[in-house]
């Protein structure tokens, strides 16, 4: 697999500029898709080994369907869509928008599955998908998605969720086959290591840790908290937007450097988060029985967009030397790509499986 080249799908114009593309370039049989609560990821291999990676927010925002404000969006070059009577944007935009006007985005998926609570979500979801996979390119061609783990700290497990995208993805025309997202980033980043070791996808909903030997999983288990956990905690002690916590941690803020009482609440949320997860994988550890033995020390390998902010690494690093591991470890790193590993790893798994 060669060196990824990275879009960013804006708006609703991505299905035309994907078609035209992929007209003249030859594409291999076999997508990856990361679902994850803040972002959607997908990724596709040429004949010459090249990775293109598209990606959009998983988010969206119904507006006044009022004539002031469609010329106002037309203006910007935001597009729109109308579902059940209402003017929704979606992706990137939503979320720009958000900001713009001091609300929420609205979120399809909640905690790293699909939400409960949202009308819209199904809808929402099938026109994002549609916008960053377009058609598939041969007969029930095999798409990878990722799915969580079931959680050790919430009483839900992911099957509806499953369901859901095996669905959707379907009637777009592929076959659909899920994958545990921390085992994506194993096959992403572990192959140097004869896919043993462990790979930590940090979302924006939750955790995902997969424990692997030789590709195979040897512990895989998630937990509820994410980059959403962050931002939620973030908001309430500083009395602000949720959406604006998130701009916060976005705008370059570095863990072990805060500047003000804001990237001051980031920092203590995500180290007690971090802290909390590497608790969470001694215990299961500890408990679990018929573990592998490792021969050698192992590699840990944090992905996720929750993973990106500056410094992460170094308090990772700091917090698990504060607890006794079971197994030697020989380094923590992030991914090459963090926000990309999940779906490069789907990818990886879909073009094995052809």
């Amino acid at each position: 697999m060669g060196n990824s080249t990275e879009g960013s799908s804006v708006g609703m114009d991505s299905p035309s500029t994907q078609g035209a593309t992929s007209t003249a370039v030859k594409y291999e049989s076999g997508r990856g898709l990361d679902v994850g609560t803040a972002n959607l990821a997908s990724a596709i291999q040429d004949g010459e080994g090249n990775v293109t990676i598209k990606i959009q927010r998983n988010a969206f925002i119904d507006i006044d369907g009022d004539q002031y404000t469609k010329n106002m969006l037309t203006k910007l070059n935001v597009q729109y869509v109308a579902i059940n009577g209402k003017m929704v944007v979606v992706g990137d935009p939503a979320f720009e928008l958000a900001n713009i006007l001091n609300r929420e985005t609205r979120r399809p998926m909640k905690g790293g599955v699909i939400s409960p609570s949202e009308n819209d979500a199904m809808p929402i979801e099938k026109i994002l998908l549609e916008n960053l996979l377009s058609s598939p390119h041969s007969p029930n061609e095999k798409c990878y998605f990722s799915v969580p783990a079931d959680p050790i700290d919430a009483d839900f497990n992911v099957v509806y969720h499953k369901g859901v995208f095996s669905g959707i993805l379907k009637k777009m025309g592929f076959e659909p086959k899920p994958l545990l997202e921390g085992h994506a980033v194993v096959f992403s980043e572990l192959a140097e290591d004869d896919f043993t070791g462990i790979g930590i996808s940090c979302g924006g909903g939750m955790f995902n840790i997969c424990v692997s030997y030789k590709s195979i999983p040897a512990l895989a288990f998630s937990t509820a908290r994410g980059g959403d956990w962050i931002d939620r905690n973030v908001a309430t002690v500083l009395g602000i937007k949720a959406s604006r916590a998130t701009a916060i941690k976005e705008r370059g803020v570095n863990l072990l450097n805060p500047r003000n009482r804001e990237e001051e609440a980031v920092e203590i949320y995500y180290r007690n988060l971090i802290s909390y997860t590497l608790e969470a994988i001694k215990a299961r550890f500890e408990a679990s029985t018929g573990m592998p033995h490792f021969p050698e020390p192992i590699e840990i390998v944090c992905s996720g967009g929750t993973s990106m902010i500056g410094g992460f690494i170094e308090v990772f690093q700091d917090e698990f030397q504060a607890i006794k591991f079971p197994i030697p470890v020989k380094s923590i790193r992030r991914a090459e790509d963090p926000l990309f590993s999940v779906a490069k790893g789907c990818l990886v798994a879909a073009l094995s499986d052809v």
